[in-house]
C-alpha cells in the first residue's frame, strides 16, 4: 500500500518560515519525480515545486527565490523548505508522486 505523509504545517507569521516533509512508504521513492502542491478551498489545486530522481528542480513563479525542494534518498523523504512565506501561501500543501497523493498539510501565514 503506498502511503505519502506530509507534517511541518502551522501558523506563522508573514515572512516567516517553515519546512515541510513527506515520508513515502510502499512505493520505490528513487526513481520518480516528487511535488508539492497546494489549494486553497474553491480553487484549483496549484503546482508548487517538483524534483526529479536525478534532482532537477523546477518552481511555480509565486514561489520561485523563497521555496526550496528536495529529496533524501535514504529516508525517502521530501521537504520543502519555505521561507520569507506571505499571507498568499495559505493552503492545503500536499506531496505527489504519479497518482499518489498525501492527506495534506495546513499552512497559515497571517499578516
Amino acid at each position: 500500500q503506498v502511503q505519502l505523509k506530509e507534517s511541518g504545517g502551522g501558523l506563522v507569521q508573514s515572512g516567516g518560515s517553515l519546512r515541510l516533509s513527506c515520508t513515502a512508504s510502499g512505493i520505490s521513492f528513487n526513481d520518480k519525480t516528487m511535488c508539492w502542491y497546494r489549494q486553497v478551498p474553491g480553487d484549483e489545486r496549484e503546482r508548487v515545486a517538483c524534483i526529479t530522481p536525478d534532482s532537477r528542480t523546477v518552481y511555480a513563479e509565486t514561489v520561485e527565490g523563497r521555496f526550496t525542494i528536495s529529496r533524501e534518498y535514504a529516508k525517502k523523504s521530501l521537504d520543502l523548505q519555505m521561507n520569507n512565506l506571505r499571507p498568499d501561501d495559505t493552503a492545503v500543501y500536499y506531496c505527489q508522486t504519479q497518482w499518489f497523493w498525501g492527506q495534506g498539510t495546513q499552512v497559515t501565514v497571517s499578516s
